[in-house]
């Protein structure tokens, strides 16, 4: 019987099979990662993750802070105001809750792999879905995915694989070119609309992490891998627009680093020659760290550097003969090694150590650096994994081996997230593989201090100095610590050591104001408060205490302007509000002082200072001058409530406001009950005044300010 002719797939069925796959493998590649990742989502915010949440509630808080993050460029850390408006949005979401921003930095990082192996497949690279694959799964990545604080890097990426796709859709950089028998060049028509996504792409690619400059350099080499040439109007002219922009903001956030994050001093003072040490050391590291990722260390050992020493030069001159030997063998392997050496080496060229990286006072190298320049690295060794396979033909060659090695990951990646579990796990975890890490024994220090567990702190502290004698931060935490253990002496010399090593710290100078003023010492500490202000005028901090020590000067006006300026530069400074309505109050400027009693309170209701301070005000004024005798009652209840009813001061606020709203048998009660605890506190002068307030009560009368009384009972 004859059989009738087969038939054959049509082109649609042919695409439905390959969306199916698509489907599949993305669909595996987001559950390993999810799975991997699990432990991380129970994290806590660990270190300098408050230079982006916690610590800036001020910058979240309205429109005026995210306004601040675009147009002021020191008003977070680095100028990544992209980054910083999606901590801003997660604010106003969901508060500082931190599982919402694990999941976005997870998701995020998902969505790169995705990306990636999208952009391989365009590419003609073989492997890309294993490529995806590995980069996804690997533990290096865990650091940037788990540390909150490095959403700079994961969202960074999203958008400078964004970037390329969109160039590629405009250039077509993944075709080969077809010539023609008589030579001609058939040019892909160019698509514009395609050309102004990559550059609106890049550019917040930019203000997310500066990172992502390396793009339009990335698109020539792509061009180069896939043609074996460059051609200036084809390929260089589009990219000069990115160039200039990239070089542009590489140019400022370098200054910002160096000016305003503090990658200067004596840590920086490194040698050209020292700096390519660093610089071939560091590409074998990551390469080594990609390879075989045993012993990750949030804060890997600092290398010794010797620039007379042979073998340290052996790192460099291997890197450089690496790439000289991809390249004359570029004929008979292919470009593409080649490529993915120059796409490493170049997207890791900012922290190589040719540019200051205020990260380089710990170590010269670390995980997160290497988030992006992997790429390369995980491309060329998913390529050859499938080109053995095809060798060997043997599929299974790949499928065991993929098998093998994603498995393996899941298990690594799964275990190097519990190190991002909390700030005291990640120090100590550090400390276990690194116990010469001085900024780990510094910031469990600075983490035990917090908790009251200062005994414990100092011994880091301690061991901190042993590592690293001029650490300015270290004596300056140490200072700290020793001052709450009343050790006001030896905090003194600690502060003054900072200041030896680091003379433009104004946190220590503010320290070893307040240090200076309570030994006595009260002109020294306005000059070391001055300091303060000359190096950082918006210091908040240094401009409410130097106000706090010209009022007890009786420099009332003097304070009144440094107050204000503390409240410029932090709003909700509570204690600036408290202490300036006191100042306000001293110059008979009373309705000012109630208004910022009002916003002590709104800030931090349970404030008993303000709250009985703003009662007897309005217990004593008249009803003319705006006195409430039961506003006044309920604050000064809600104040003795906060403190026990044991504060003599608000105990006799409590009854001269009982008083002042007619309740005398509350008044003399409470009233006795206040020379009770003063005298038991020893107070024999209060206990004076509090008897000549008794005995008009017991008359019938309430207390009243007489017409020259401008300052509180116990300013």
């Amino acid at each position: 019987m004859k059989q009738g002719p087969r038939s054959v797939p049509s082109n649609q069925g042919v695409r439905q099979n390959a969306w199916r796959a698509r489907g599949a493998g993305a669909g595996l590649i987001i559950l390993l990662t999810v799975l991997a990742y699990l432990p991380a989502l129970s994290g806590k915010f660990i270190w300098d993750d408050d230079s982006w949440t916690t610590g800036i509630p001020g910058l979240l808080r309205d429109f005026a802070g995210l306004q601040l993050m675009w147009c002021q460029p020191t008003a977070l850390q680095q100028y990544y105001p992209l980054t910083g408006t999606t901590f801003w949005l997660d604010y106003h979401l969901w508060g500082f809750w931190p599982l919402p921003y694990h999941m976005e930095n997870l998701l995020l990082h998902i969505l790169s792999a995705l990306l990636f192996w999208g952009l391989l497949r365009r590419l003609q690279v073989p492997g890309a879905w294993l490529a995806g694959a590995l980069f996804a799964l690997h533990p290096v990545m865990v650091e940037s995915v788990a540390w909150i604080t490095e959403r700079k890097n994961v969202f960074s990426l999203v958008l400078y694989l964004g970037a390329l796709l969109a160039y590629g859709r405009f250039s077509r950089f993944w075709q080969v070119e077809n010539h023609s028998k008589a030579g001609t060049h058939n040019a892909p028509s160019r698509r514009w609309s395609a050309y102004a996504l990559a550059f609106v792409l890049f550019m917040a690619a930019l203000l997310s992490k500066a990172t992502a400059f390396s793009l339009p350099a990335v698109i020539l080499v792509i061009c180069w891998w896939k043609r074996g040439r460059i051609r200036w109007q084809a390929d260089v002219l589009p990219t000069l627009p990115f160039f200039a922009v990239a070089i542009g903001l590489c140019l400022g956030t370098a200054w910002l680093e160096k000016n305003h994050v503090g990658a200067k001093g004596p840590e920086w003072v490194i040698s050209f020659p020292e700096r390519c040490l660093i610089a071939g050391r560091a590409l074998w590291f990551y390469t080594g760290k990609l390879l075989w990722p045993a012993n990750l260390c949030f804060v890997y050992p600092r290398w010794q550097l010797d620039a007379s020493s042979g073998w340290q030069w052996l790192y460099p001159v291997s890197a450089v003969g690496t790439l000289l030997i991809l390249w004359q063998a570029r004929g008979r392997i292919g470009r593409g090694p080649l490529a993915a050496a120059l796409f490493f080496a170049g997207t890791l060229f900012p922290v190589l150590g040719f540019m200051n990286a205020y990260f380089m006072c710990y170590s010269f190298v670390c995980d997160h650096w290497v988030y992006l320049s992997s790429l390369g690295l995980v491309a060329l060794a998913a390529a050859l994994v499938v080109r053995a396979a095809e060798q060997l033909r043997a599929k299974t060659v790949l499928y065991g081996f993929s098998a093998v090695a994603l498995s393996v990951l899941v298990f690594l990646t799964w275990r190097q997230c519990g190190t991002y579990a909390d700030l005291e796990t990640l120090w100590l975890e550090t400390l276990t593989k690194n116990p010469g890490a001085w900024l780990a024994h510094n910031n469990l220090g600075n983490m035990l201090e917090k908790q009251g567990r200062i005994p414990e702190a100092v011994e880091h502290y301690e061991e901190a100095l042993s590592i690293q004698p001029n650490s300015a931060e270290v004596h300056y935490n140490f200072g700290v610590a020793l001052k709450q253990m009343g050790k006001i002496e030896e905090a003194i010399v600690q502060y003054e050591q900072a200041l030896r090593l680091k003379p433009d710290y104004p946190e220590a100078h503010n320290n070893l104001a307040l240090a200076l003023w309570q030994g006595g010492q009260v002109q020294e500490a306005i000059a070391h408060w001055e300091l303060a202000l000359q190096i950082q005028p918006d210091s908040a901090e240094a401009h409410y205490n130097l106000a706090v020590a010209l009022r007890q000067q009786g420099k009332t006006e003097d304070a009144i302007g440094h107050f204000e300026q503390a409240l410029r530069f932090k709003p909700d400074f509570f204690e600036a509000h408290h202490n300036l309505a006191l100042a306000l109050w001293q110059t008979g400027r009373v309705q000012e002082a109630i208004a910022h009693w009002e916003l002590a309170l709104r800030i931090k209701p349970d404030y008993p200072e303000a709250q009985n301070d703003l009662a007897w005000l309005l217990a004593t004024l008249g009803p003319a001058e705006g006195g409430d005798p039961v506003r006044a009652v309920a604050l000064a209840e809600r104040a003795c409530d906060l403190t026990g009813h044991q504060v003599p001061g608000e105990v006799d606020t409590l009854a001269v406001a009982y008083a002042a709203a007619g309740r005398f048998n509350d008044a003399i009660a409470t009233a006795e009950k206040a020379i009770d605890l003063a005298r038991s506190a020893g107070q024999s002068q209060v206990v004076g005044e509090i008897q000549a307030r008794l005995q008009l009560y017991r008359s019938g009368r309430a207390y009243s300010r007489s017409p020259d009384m401008t300052s509180p009972h116990n300013p």
